[in-house]
């Protein structure tokens, strides 16, 4: 057994950071729009690793660069993670079924239809 709360540690990164990371054409954040496919975190020698899957609306966003350093640079702003890799995915490809109740609800609230 390792010395982190894995799941407390990953509620945390989720629920702190990456909804707090908004796809710059959508407003709603990029977890309860579905671009997160996996948040995995790995103890190893006292340190902790994250690894996250993400994917984007389109594979022609024009920032994609800036969405993913965005995404690093939270994660590991997080006090028990000691670093960050961000894979860029395309399969599953995204659709709008990916979104949250959440996402949505806040879509609906926008009056944006996608």
């Amino acid at each position: 057994m390792g010395i982190f709360n894995k799941e407390e540690i990953k509620e945390k990164i989720i629920e702190e950071k990456l909804k707090k990371v908004f796809d710059p054409e959508i407003p709603i954040n990029i977890y309860d729009l579905g671009l997160i496919y996996k948040v995995e975190l790995e103890e190893k020698d006292n340190y902790l690793f994250v690894k996250i899957e993400m994917t984007l609306t389109s594979p022609a966003c024009p920032v994609a660069e800036s969405l993913l350093g965005q995404v690093k640079s939270y994660v590991e702003a997080v006090d028990e993670v000691d670093e960050c890799t961000v894979d860029l995915v395309f399969d599953p490809q995204w659709d709008k079924t990916l979104i949250s109740e959440e996402g949505n609800l806040e879509l609906m609230l926008s009056g944006i239809n996608l």
